[in-house]
């Protein structure tokens, strides 16, 4: 189930109704997972640098990415560095090695992390709670989600 951002939130007080703007940690989703990249899986920098996911922040205000988490079903788990995510603003998450920057982020593995066959991306705050998910099983490369 994809948890999205609650827009508006309406508390009743007596015969009133008052707007509360809500950007819960819902607005932070994935985007985009490229699960396979393109030509064979042997392993170079190139290749796992080509499966990533995309993460965005769809909600008005910055985010404070310190301490997420992203795994598989499998339990690879990579955990943001201290990283801020500013509004309208994505961030690429690549299997492989690289320097981080404010938009591409590098899980520094050795080996890819996502199944071709299927799998499924979770995303949790740091504080544990489940933010999105996105599951694929199709096998064309990449899962928009």
């Amino acid at each position: 189930m994809r948890i999205r951002t609650l827009l508006v939130a309406c508390l009743v007080v007596g015969a009133s109704l008052i707007a509360l703007p809500a950007d819960a940690a819902g607005s932070v989703q994935f985007r985009k997972i490229r699960y396979d990249s393109p030509g064979t899986d042997r392993g170079s920098k190139t290749s796992l640098n080509a499966e990533y996911v995309v993460i965005k922040n769809t909600g008005t205000t910055t985010r404070t990415l310190t301490g997420w988490t992203v795994r598989d079903k499998a339990h690879h788990v990579y955990t943001f560095p201290s990283f801020k995510l500013k509004p309208g603003k994505s961030v690429k998450l690549h299997s492989g090695k690289g320097s981080n920057t404010s938009s591409n982020l590098y899980w520094d593995r050795g080996w890819y992390v996502w199944n071709n066959d299927g799998d499924k991306a979770i995303l949790r705050s740091s504080s544990g709670t489940l933010t999105d998910t996105c599951t694929w099983g199709d096998g064309i490369g990449y899962k928009n989600c």
